[in-house]
């Protein structure tokens, strides 16, 4: 099974991104995330729109 979601420190390696600069992208709706308890989780295919990845599934 592909990973859906991955955590905040999950999007911060995968695109060298900071964490306020995460968070301003998902106040901004340009990252969707989902609530599991206190975590935020990131979905990944919002990642892959965000930087315009052609291998988005």
């Amino acid at each position: 099974m592909e990973q859906l979601t991955t955590s905040i420190d999950g999007v911060k390696k995968a695109t060298g991104l900071g964490i306020t600069k995460i968070y301003e992208l998902i106040n901004e709706g340009k990252l969707d995330t989902v609530k599991v308890g206190k975590r935020t989780l990131v979905k990944v295919k919002s990642i892959y729109r965000l930087l315009e990845i052609s291998d988005a599934k």
